[in-house]
């Protein structure tokens, strides 16, 4: 399998964490707007929810630019992509277990963790495919 692939899905991937970058900017009252058309109970009005909020959006913005310098430069940077991976899957695991822990409905623990680790497992199979190529 040609490594086009994999530099496709890390520059998309990378592309769409970037997206995040406009959640830690967004207005205050968008948050909790969107928290009750989520069907999420109401976002708490306090300092440190949105410090919490925003610093994961910022954090989630990080890993798209992370992702899109290793497809920049694959060869060079080959070696993160198997560890990026298995971060992938274990926070898409350790994700499942810190939602139920935070009440929050089944559909969104069961779905966000399984798409994080469905991800990392992508990630590591278009890693593994493409290295047999590459000669890696």
């Amino acid at each position: 399998m040609p490594p086009v692939y994999l530099l496709v899905y890390l520059r998309v991937i990378g592309g769409a964490a970037l997206l995040a970058f406009g959640a830690a900017l967004m207005p205050s009252h968008w948050i909790a707007e969107i928290s009750l058309w989520l069907g999420i109970e109401p976002f708490p009005d306090s300092p440190l929810t949105f410090y919490l909020a925003r610093n994961l959006s910022l954090f989630f913005g990080y890993v798209g630019v992370f992702l899109l310098v290793i497809a920049a430069d694959l060869p060079r940077y080959r070696p993160l992509i198997r560890w990026a991976a298995i971060g992938t899957m274990s926070f898409g695991f350790l994700q499942l277990i810190v939602d139920s822990m935070a009440g929050l409905p089944a559909w969104w623990a069961v779905g966000e963790s399984a798409w994080t680790f469905f991800g990392g497992v992508l990630m590591a199979w278009l890693d593994a495919r493409t290295s047999k190529e590459a000669g890696s």
